[in-house]
């Protein structure tokens, strides 16, 4: 018996006869900015796939939809539950997380840079869900209330509501000044 030679093993093509497969049918959507085309399952949860598949972390499992804020990002400038967005729902929109929050240049969001002056991360784990239901309050409210804060969905374990209630405020501040 002759021995078996790699040439035997792999398909063998004329130069020049190999044909590009089609471009896969796929939900089509901008991540922080970039155009992305999701392949996979339509009823993955967008948390998973901006996690698993984009390698973007800052966006956090928090349990139920809703449920502590951990898990928002904006889709089309409104905070949403990540957890609770199927892929198929995403179509041509734009979504925002928070490692997309800051400046081109690479400078920080005034909203960010608040938190950092106001010391207003403890832990970090909750940070990025209240930066984006801040960053949606604010879209809504240029100067809010505490009772427009207070609406807010996110839970901190340490205790940094009032160092965020004053981050948010300040950022108001800042952003009005930017636009005066």
């Amino acid at each position: 018996m002759a021995p078996v030679q790699a040439h035997d093993l792999l398909p063998h093509r004329e130069p020049g006869t190999v044909t590009p497969e089609p471009v896969r049918p796929g939900i089509d959507l901008q991540v922080n900015g970039e155009h992305f085309r999701h392949t996979g399952d339509p009823d993955m949860p967008l948390l998973w796939y901006l996690r698993d598949v984009l390698k973007l972390d800052g966006t956090r499992y928090a349990g139920e939809p809703g449920i502590g804020g951990a898990d928002l990002v904006l889709v089309d400038g409104r905070a949403h539950s990540s957890i609770a967005l199927p892929m198929h729902r995403l179509a041509d929109r734009q979504v925002t997380t928070v490692e997309g929050l800051a400046q081109p240049d690479g400078s920080l969001h005034p909203l960010q840079q608040a938190f950092v002056d106001e010391d207003a991360i403890g832990c970090g784990y909750c940070t990025s869900g209240w930066l984006i239901a801040s960053m949606d309050l604010l879209r809504r409210h240029h100067a809010p209330t505490d009772d427009d804060i207070d609406t807010l969905p996110n839970l901190c374990r340490c205790g940094c509501q009032t160092r965020v209630r004053r981050a948010i405020k300040r950022a108001a501040r800042t952003m009005k000044e930017a636009r005066a």
